[in-house]
């Protein structure tokens, strides 16, 4: 088993957290191996940011993504670039206040940054992303992925970080349809 993971957006939205955060919980609460690269544009905030990730449950002698399984798009430039390289049956996760895009079979998402704003702190729109993506993809547990956060964010945010996963986590993908999505049929 090989899955290839892209979170892509912009510097500042704490992209490279959420690939680590994932790839610690998926090697600490699955036994699964993972490996993690990462990518900036030249500025510090603003410019493209991508962090990639490889699971197997085996050694990983390859640790570069070419064609996703997963792709987490917080940007409209990150879906625009690494969309159309994803596999024919990958799940693309938007954050919908920021991208838009063709709705597709695989494609679901939720306002991310919205929900982090409500939580009073738009940093957190990473975190509700990843709550939305443990519950889509199952390569790790809440519980796994809830400990993971705990030890990886900074001690008086754990709380704030808690909720925005669970908010992610918990948001009813159900009644998303593209007319309340903010993706083009």
């Amino acid at each position: 088993m090989r899955t290839e993971i892209r979170i892509a957006g912009f510097g500042g939205q704490g992209v490279a957290l959420a690939g680590y955060i994932l790839g610690k919980a998926v090697t600490l609460h699955t036994g699964l191996q993972a490996v993690m690269t990462q990518s900036y544009g030249p500025e510090a905030r603003g410019g493209a940011s991508s962090a990639s990730l490889v699971v197997a449950d085996e050694r990983i002698d390859y640790p570069f993504v070419e064609r996703p399984d997963v792709l987490v798009a917080l940007s409209q430039e990150a879906h625009d670039r690494f969309a159309p390289l994803v596999k024919p049956a990958a799940t693309i996760l938007i954050d919908i206040g920021l991208v838009t895009g063709k709705n597709g079979a695989n494609q679901f998402g939720l306002p991310a940054t919205e929900i982090a704003e409500q939580l009073g702190r738009r940093i957190v729109a990473n975190v509700v992303m990843l709550g939305f993506l443990t519950r889509f993809t199952a390569l790790v547990d809440r519980d796994g992925m809830e400990k993971t956060i705990e030890s990886s964010v900074k001690p008086g945010t754990v709380t704030l970080n808690l909720e925005a996963f669970d908010r992610g986590y918990c948001y009813d993908r159900e009644t998303i349809t593209p007319e309340r999505s903010g993706i083009d049929e």
